[in-house]
């Protein structure tokens, strides 16, 4: 059964910065496009970022763009989301996710992190 387990979340002041870890099993992870979603209390679950199969395409939602930077380790079976100068707004719970084909599904998902961000 295919795993997707994210850590590194937590309790940050407004400014600070978190790296995001999502970690693959049973996954060929390296055939699979990677995203990030989140979802604040009593909002929708939002796109964040995603990166391809390589590594070498990103996309980002507006509100992350120049602050957050999402990266992989095909060795490690591993995607990141290095998370900098962070706002209160940036508070919810982060997922990961994996995609065999670019579009709207996403194939696996992780349980989630939380992340917090103090004012």
């Amino acid at each position: 059964q295919v795993q997707l387990v994210e850590s590194g979340g937590g309790l940050v002041q407004t400014g600070g910065s978190l790296r995001l870890s999502c970690a693959a099993s049973r996954l060929s992870f390296s055939s699979y496009h990677m995203a990030w979603f989140r979802q604040a209390p009593g909002k929708e679950r939002e796109f964040v970022a995603r990166i391809n199969w390589s590594g070498r395409s990103t996309d980002y939602t507006d509100s992350v763009k120049d602050r957050f930077t999402i990266s992989r380790d095909n060795v490690k079976r591993t995607v990141y989301l290095q998370m900098n100068s962070l706002k209160p707004e940036d508070t919810a719970v982060y997922y990961c996710a994996a995609q065999r084909y670019f579009g709207d599904n996403y194939d696996y998902w992780g349980q989630g992190t939380q992340v917090t961000v103090s004012s």
